[in-house]
């Protein structure tokens, strides 16, 4: 549980505590979190270009978040990081899109204790569908239907409009926008998942790897599309007590909000608007849309989850501020 009173949100981690960074480490640490843009990036970094630094504090960071966090636990609850807000608990938990039965089953009891308990339910446009349909007190959030409003006004050759037809239905959710490139990726994970338990993990991790290296574009590099997170998502999805594994790894994947949001941008603006700009969209959404008092739990991807929880914590300390709430059409 994420604490505002002893804990860092944007972390995930008790920076009171005992951890194996020694003091130089967690100085790193805290250069790369306090830099806002690619150019700050690139003097911390000592990088000879904003593209070099970004690949070389995504190494870094990864190394010292896992340090940094330690290993994640195995739970029967559903795991979720928790930002206080003038005393208001806002949790956010991140799941899969596995459409399993297991992972519904997992969620919709947990949910439900949520409702039963006085708590609001809120949740990510493309998960509700999936798995609370028929819960009245889940509420869905506008986040895909706001990322295509903005699409739309972009002067931007569009990868989304092609399939809206095909893939979205009358209120706007999307179900598939993969590009034939990502689904070829996504074979050829499935392929080298399937040979796990002929060749071992070691194997197939090392397998997936490469294949994440030669397949993996820049902008993939920023949404954490790569074979770790296609084989924990595709367990987590069967046997939901994997989800914290899920969750940790994206946390130590995604760099601060405002450097993979920049990165994104730069290479495909649309993908960022569908991606890590939906973060900041649900957090909005959350925000402006919840009660006032009584618990607040949020279900959105594992992706999102440390976005969301970025900009709940950036809200807490006055940092950011959604200003007036857009309604989008």
């Amino acid at each position: 549980m994420v604490d505002n009173a002893n804990t860092d949100a944007t972390t995930g981690a008790d920076p009171t505590s005992d951890t194996s960074l020694t003091p130089r480490e967690r100085e790193r640490l805290e250069a790369i979190r306090s830099a806002d843009t690619l150019a700050e990036l690139r003097d911390v970094m000592g990088a000879p270009s904003e593209h070099d630094a970004y690949l070389q504090a995504k190494a870094e960071w990864q190394r010292l978040r896992a340090k940094e966090l330690g290993e994640p636990e195995i739970t029967t609850a559903l795991p979720e990081d928790c930002v206080i807000i003038d005393g208001q608990e806002f949790h956010v938990a991140g799941v899969t899109h596995g459409d399993t039965e297991a992972e519904r089953e997992f969620l919709r009891d947990h949910v439900t204790g949520f409702i039963d308990a006085g708590g609001a339910v809120y949740c990510e446009q493309g998960i509700r569908r999936m798995y609370f349909d028929d819960i009245e007190d889940v509420c869905e959030i506008d986040d895909y239907r706001w990322a295509m409003h903005h699409c739309r006004a972009l002067d931007v050759d569009s990868q989304v409009d092609g399939h809206i037809e095909g893939t979205f239905d009358e209120e706007g959710i999307a179900d598939d926008l993969q590009s034939v490139a990502s689904q070829f990726r996504e074979v050829t994970f499935s392929l080298i998942e399937s040979g796990r338990d002929v060749y071992g993990d070691t194997f197939a991790s090392a397998l997936g790897d490469i294949a994440s290296t030669f397949l993996m574009t820049h902008e993939e590099m920023a949404t954490g599309e790569d074979f770790a997170s296609f084989a924990k998502s595709r367990e987590a999805a069967k046997n939901p007590q994997l989800l914290e594994e899920l969750q940790y790894y994206y946390k130590r994947s995604f760099l601060p909000q405002p450097l993979e949001r920049e990165w994104l941008r730069r290479h495909d603006r649309e993908l960022e608007l569908f991606t890590h700009a939906r973060n900041e969209r649900i957090a909005e959404y959350v925000l402006y849309q919840a009660p006032d008092t009584g618990p607040v739990h949020v279900i959105t991807g594992a992706a999102h989850q440390p976005g969301v929880v970025y900009y709940l914590d950036a809200y807490r300390t006055g940092e950011w501020d959604f200003g007036t709430f857009e309604s989008v059409p």
